[in-house]
């Protein structure tokens, strides 16, 4: 069983959460159980950390993103109000000129639940699956993009409505379009590659949109909703030594 562990400043921050986290841990558990009746979740980590963004992002990690997990421990941020002020955050301080677009999606991100919350938390989880080659420590980057877009992938399409599910992939898809010309001019198979040094938490957030959007049309639109055969497909790169990129051997170039 996972251990809760609540690091808050104070005993008010956490009353104010409990209830959301407890909706949170039972639908993780639902998660969990469908994870290891499909993806082979075996070694599950031993804690969760719940506590605040600003805990999360300067006391327990430097990254921007309250939200992470490691081999033993997630760590996350059960607040629906600061997930809005984070992914509304991703457009400050940027030039953009789709006005009609930033307002959409502005508003999307004003009225997100707790329910795209939890699927934060079950990406999170999703890491742990064993169908994923590369451990926790491993070096190699040459497939992280599969990684984090398999974890946005699942967490999503399995978790919340086919309509939630359709407007989130067209919001993605939306900041994509605003922000790939200005921090995406790279390959996905260099995830992450000078993004966390651009002080652009958007520019963080585009390889996750990327490479969800990479996953998604491998699986739904490639492989008819297969989503065992593009696991099948990823291993058998992994397994013949990695000859060539990712992308190049799904053809997935264009995300």
């Amino acid at each position: 069983m996972i251990k809760q562990i609540f690091a808050f400043e104070t005993k008010a921050d956490y009353e104010r959460y409990e209830a959301d986290i407890n909706y949170l841990i039972e639908k993780l558990q639902q998660y969990e159980m469908f994870l290891k009746e499909n993806f082979k979740l075996i070694h599950m980590p031993t804690s969760i950390v719940w506590t605040s963004s600003e805990l999360a992002t300067t006391v327990f990690s430097n990254i921007p993103v309250p939200a992470f997990t490691n081999q033993h421990t997630i760590y996350m941020t059960p607040s629906v109000e600061e997930w809005r002020t984070f992914y509304l955050s991703q457009l400050e301080n940027e030039m953009l000129l789709n006005e009609e677009n930033i307002e959409e999606i502005k508003q999307y991100f004003n009225t997100i639940t707790l329910d795209h919350v939890f699927c934060i938390l079950a990406h999170e989880l999703t890491h742990h699956i064993e169908l994923f080659p590369d451990e926790f420590d491993d070096d190699r980057t040459d497939g992280i993009w599969f990684e984090e877009g398999m974890c946005e992938y699942l967490s999503q399409k399995f978790t919340l409505t086919q309509e939630r599910y359709d407007k989130l992939r067209a919001i993605d898809n939306k900041m994509i379009a605003l922000f790939k010309p200005k921090y995406g001019q790279f390959s996905i198979d260099q995830f992450g590659m000078g993004s966390y040094e651009q002080h652009s938490l958007a520019a963080v957030m585009l390889n996750y949109w990327r490479s969800a959007a990479a996953i998604h049309f491998l699986v739904e639109e490639r492989y008819e909703g297969n989503v065992k055969q593009v696991f099948d497909l990823y291993h058998e790169w992994h397994i013949s030594g990695r000859k060539e990129k990712l992308t190049d051997y799904f053809g997935v170039n264009d995300f």
